[in-house]
């Protein structure tokens, strides 16, 4: 939405629309965090030596990621096609069923295993590639252009506040409700899915208080591309370089993101000797940084050429990593502390790092285009999760192979960012088109 386009719009924070959109996200996201942990927990075999073949996050991962890389491109075409409210509302109805699904699937696990909780960590990705075109695609449609860094800054840091309850509820279900012997207890979590259910209900009705925006593309016609990327799309970042390379350079941000995750669970695990919920509170610094970044990052944003703050999270997130990959004897080098320290700055980076190629994303393409656009980087995004699962099998085999502890990791994904890092420059704000 233009500046001169809404002269009488409400400041975001007197928004209804705002308050329902980002509530809606935070509960959202929270439910998402507490199933998704609750999968990559059980996905560990208790004990220190857990060899990388015993170790399933990775294809855990792998499969949250698929339906995103499967969906992304129809659930763009149904955000331009018809106002992104009512998708949004939709998907939240879907939630709640999922969620009811989730409860079933952990009273069950003693029969049915890995494969319930995984076809219900299918299901949730599915639905969230359906929420998120319109979640993030209808924020130009409600705001002014000069809102959006605010907006994204607020919303991305009550996401990853989401994050950080929901990753640190999951782990304390695991010890209070399951113990130790995580796998043969699991079926005690449906208490902890129930509560999920409880919870897309509140979120559903939130959504409600998103005002309806009209159809960006009325006219769009239903195409077998639908299911990738369209032909308008691959137009669209042939001719736009800046995009192109800018859409690239998140889905690597995503994809280290992915791997980093369940490398804290296992150093949490098997370097710290921490319990379940210690662990998970471990993966939380990295949100909590983020949340922390999120208005840091909005505001450099606004104050600093893009390219500059790009560059500065970026150096920021390299360095973390180096430093969390030292280990001497059986230990982290950094010790306990110094890890959550360490951890909390890599999130505050990749939140400077990620809004601003988050704001250009959304901001750039043409308005035709903008909720296709959305879930193209939704799309790239997931795809690099996608590779990351196989990835982080790779790297624990590496490690295993050359008698390294598991936060050698962290050193193999800081020289998968460093080039980028190096080379990088994000390009202008304005699509030629716009």
């Amino acid at each position: 939405m233009d500046d001169s386009q809404a002269k009488d719009q409400p400041p975001v924070l007197y928004d209804r629309s705002f308050w329902g959109i980002a509530i809606t996200q935070f509960l959202g996201a929270f439910n998402d965090n507490v199933y998704k942990q609750l999968v990559l927990l059980l996905a560990i075999p208790a004990g220190a030596g857990v060899a990388a073949n015993e170790d399933w996050q990775g294809w855990a991962t792998f499969v949250f990621s698929l339906p995103f890389v499967l969906f992304s491109g129809f659930a763009g075409y149904l955000s331009d096609r018809w106002s992104k409210t009512p998708i949004i509302v939709a998907s939240k109805v879907a939630e709640i069923a999922i969620m009811i699904l989730g409860v079933i699937a952990f009273l069950n696990y003693d029969s049915w295993g890995m494969a319930g909780t995984w076809t219900v960590l299918f299901l949730m990705a599915t639905q969230s590639t359906f929420f998120g075109p319109g979640k993030y695609g209808i924020l130009p449609e409600l705001f002014r252009s000069s809102d959006l860094p605010r907006a994204n800054g607020l919303i991305l840091m009550s996401t990853f506040l989401a994050i950080i309850f929901g990753f640190t509820i999951a782990g304390k279900l695991v010890d209070v409700l399951v113990g130790p012997n995580v796998q043969d207890n699991a079926s005690r979590l449906w208490i902890g899915s129930l509560v999920c259910v409880g919870i897309a209900v509140v979120g559903t009705l939130t959504s409600l208080e998103i005002r309806r925006t009209p159809p960006a593309q009325p006219q769009a016609v239903f195409t077998r591309d639908n299911f990738g990327l369209s032909r308008d799309m691959i137009q669209l970042l042939r001719g736009d370089n800046p995009l192109l390379m800018a859409l690239l350079v998140s889905c690597v941000f995503w994809m280290v993101a992915s791997i980093a995750m369940p490398t804290v669970n296992r150093v949490g695990i098997g370097m710290l000797g921490l319990n379940n919920a210690d662990t998970s509170l471990l993966v939380g610094m990295i949100a909590i940084g983020i949340m922390l970044g999120a208005p840091l990052g909005g505001f450099l944003c606004r104050k600093l050429p893009k390219h500059t703050a790009v560059s500065l999270g970026l150096w920021g997130i390299v360095i973390c990593l180096a430093l969390l990959g030292l280990w001497q004897g059986n230990g982290l080098w950094l010790g306990l502390n110094a890890t959550r320290v360490t951890l909390i700055v890599l999130g505050v980076s990749a939140a400077i790092y990620s809004i601003p190629l988050q704001v250009f994303l959304q901001d750039r393409p043409p308005d035709k285009l903008k909720g296709r656009m959305i879930a193209t980087m939704n799309q790239a995004n997931f795809l690099g999760m996608l590779v990351a699962g196989p990835l982080y099998s790779l790297f624990l085999l590496i490690a295993d192979k050359m008698g390294w502890p598991v936060s050698s990791v962290f050193w193999m994904i800081g020289l998968m960012v460093m080039p980028i890092a190096i080379l990088y420059r994000m390009g202008g704000r304005a699509h030629p088109e716009t």
